[in-house]
């Protein structure tokens, strides 16, 4: 199906005006579906911590106004008329990324997300000069490569957390060649993307054992999402009779913590991965890396490659996201409730089931 040369109508998000990230609604223009271009209704977006940091300008590049959300699922409306990959009426997703440079190595590589020239979902510029929107919003217009087919028999509520939190977690273990059955892994910090890392290493077959601050957690990890060990951090025997036992950590903590204690349970050769997006200065002592070969790294996402099978991946081993759903009208007590870590795990909006007109 071609293009439809029509001009796109004024269509409502709720967008932040300044740094207090209060939402509110806001009427904007999309700009027209181009060639390349997928026109979407959205159906569901789920709420990220970096929903947070963006909408209340916590590292200093937010413009405004903003619509944030970046974990989109919706209906394709449109296509332009060269796009292969999809059709009218299609359920897709759009994660944190529509755009990217094409031509620098990362691009080459299909690792697209680490491209310096990547364009956010929102709070960015795109390629005409238009400013990027995100899913708390009617509507999207992507670029095709940006989008992601959702599987069959994977529910477009459960996949829109997934397209972050889940792919966050997945790529890391796939690119680390983390993917093997019989490793031992540790999760630090039981958020929305923790959850999910929980769940995702256990479909891997891995020996999981949840980090947190305090005990409240425990009963959730181990009886609800399947952890084989709990360590709560501020024990120091606890932790003590847990050092040289993890093959890896997935970090997903998003505020300062000290990296030591945790660099202290990896065996030899293991990796902490930094996942949680963290304004300060991180600390370390340079033998608690030398003296077992272990390694700090950061992740990103991840590619689409990885979206398309981290989605396959989920839909084969039944893996789904803990949701609580909200409409529209309840997304500033959400962005708060998040903030105070009150949801267990995410929240994701019901976007087309939502007023969003005042």
């Amino acid at each position: 199906m071609g293009s439809i040369e029509t001009e796109k109508k004024p269509i409502v998000g709720w967008a932040a005006r300044d740094p207090s990230g209060f939402l509110s609604p806001y009427t904007y223009t999309l700009r027209d579906t181009g060639p390349e271009d997928v026109f979407l209704k959205v159906l569901y977006c789920g709420i990220c911590h970096t929903d947070i940091h963006q909408s209340k300008n916590h590292l200093g590049m937010s413009n405004y106004p903003m619509v944030p959300g970046h974990e989109v699922v919706g209906e394709v409306l449109e296509v332009g008329s060269t796009v292969t990959k999809y059709k009218t009426g299609d359920l897709v997703g759009v994660g944190v990324l529509v755009g990217s440079c094409r031509d620098c190595y990362p691009c080459k590589s299909n690792i697209e997300q680490y491209c310096a020239k990547r364009i956010w979902s929102y709070n960015d510029v795109y390629t005409d000069g238009s400013i990027t929107q995100g899913g708390f919003a009617e509507s999207m217009v992507v670029d095709q490569k940006f989008v992601v087919g959702i599987p069959d028999g994977l529910a477009p509520e459960q996949a829109a957390p997934l397209l972050c939190a889940g792919l966050t977690v997945y790529s890391p273990l796939r690119h680390f060649g983390l993917m093997r059955s019989g490793l031992r892994g540790g999760i630090l910090g039981l958020g929305g993307v923790g959850h999910m890392g929980v769940k995702i290493a256990k479909a891997m077959g891995h020996h999981v054992t949840v980090i947190s601050s305090s005990d409240k957690k425990r009963e959730e990890a181990m009886e609800h999402l399947g952890a084989d060990a709990y360590l709560v951090s501020s024990d120091a025997e606890e932790m003590q009779r847990a050092v040289d036992s993890l093959d890896y950590i997935l970090d997903t903590v998003p505020v300062h913590h000290p990296l030591e204690p945790y660099l202290a349970l990896l065996r030899v050769d293991g990796r902490l991965v930094m996942m949680g997006v963290i304004g300060t200065p991180m600390q370390f002592v340079s033998p608690m890396v030398m003296l077992g070969r272990k390694s700090i790294t950061g992740t990103f996402i991840g590619s689409m490659d990885e979206t398309a099978e981290m989605l396959e991946f989920c839909k084969d081993k039944g893996i789904t996201s803990k949701i609580e759903m909200v409409k529209m009208d309840y997304v500033n007590k959400a962005l708060e409730r998040l903030e105070k870590n009150d949801v267990r795990y995410r929240f994701v909006v019901d976007v087309a089931g939502s007023k969003l007109h005042d």
